[in-house]
């Protein structure tokens, strides 16, 4: 199974961070954002990744190369002159990514969850695709997934049929797709794969299905999220046994009051926790 990250993104919210690094090649409590991804994917079964880059692109593929080399993947990177949004960017890995089911992972998020569930239930529904989902917190301002009793998708973003009974998801930002996906995208230019792709399927009377998750999810795409989930991570909040030698935590030693520190770290005086040293 084949998996393609998100890469291409400017990274506007993020400034001034973004301006030395791609979202996904930022680095996380240490290490690049995009070994976590990596690992979330690794266990689910993925043997090869694919990336897109648009914004600082040697950056973010030199971060891709030795990550995927670290990880075991082989890596397919797909350069954008021009931006090609959501959809477009998946298209443009088409001949990579065809020929099986495929996962497509936000690069901005953290989120260390077990999709193998996700992937076997996608196989066995016969949908074109399947949003991986969350209960919609409140106070949300994400734009909401509608899905039926069943777990059909029936609205995204105030886009698509619609219907009776429909209740609110929050979207992850990850997927499983069938190849089938790619019969309804445009030849080229920018689109959406939300807005536009799926709402094609929806209105062609295939299924895109909703698969909902229990697990940590978190959006880094500004300051203050970065910044509120290195906490979240330190104070224990975070399950990230799943990634195992990826987590940070992995090999440090965690002292009194929430201080994680690295075997090979010197610490004098007074380290007030939650730190990761």
């Amino acid at each position: 199974m084949k998996a393609m990250v998100l890469c291409a993104g400017l990274g506007t919210r993020l400034r001034p961070l973004t301006e030395r690094w791609p979202k996904p090649a930022m680095p996380f409590l240490g290490q690049p954002l995009l070994r976590y991804h990596l690992a979330v994917l690794k266990a689910a079964g993925v043997t090869a990744v694919g990336i897109n880059t648009h914004h600082l692109p040697d950056t973010m593929a030199a971060v891709a190369r030795a990550e995927c080399e670290r990880a075991g993947l082989p890596l397919h990177v797909v350069h954008e002159p021009v931006i090609q949004g959501t959809g477009g960017g998946i298209r443009g890995l088409r001949d990579f990514l065809s020929g099986d089911d495929f996962l497509v992972f936000n690069g901005d998020i953290l989120f260390p969850v077990d999709l193998r569930p996700v992937v076997a239930a996608h196989r066995e529904s016969g949908a074109v695709a399947t949003m991986v989902l969350l209960p919609m917190p409140e106070g949300e301002t994400y734009a909401a997934v509608e899905a039926d009793a069943g777990g059909q998708v029936r609205r995204i973003a105030g886009y698509g049929p619609g219907g009776d009974g429909l209740r609110p998801w929050h979207f992850t930002g990850v997927h499983v797709m069938s190849p089938s996906v790619f019969d309804f995208m445009t030849a080229e230019g920018p689109e959406d794969i939300n807005r536009e792709v799926y709402v094609r399927v929806m209105q062609a009377g295939l299924k895109i299905r909703g698969q909902a998750v229990d697990a940590y999810w978190s959006d880094l795409g500004m300051p203050s999220r970065y910044l509120a989930t290195v906490r979240d991570v330190l104070e224990g909040r975070v399950p990230l046994q799943a990634l195992g030698k990826d987590s940070p935590l992995a090999g440090l030693k965690a002292g009194a009051d929430g201080a994680w520190v690295h075997p090979e770290a010197r610490v004098a005086g007074t380290v007030r926790g939650p730190a990761y040293v």
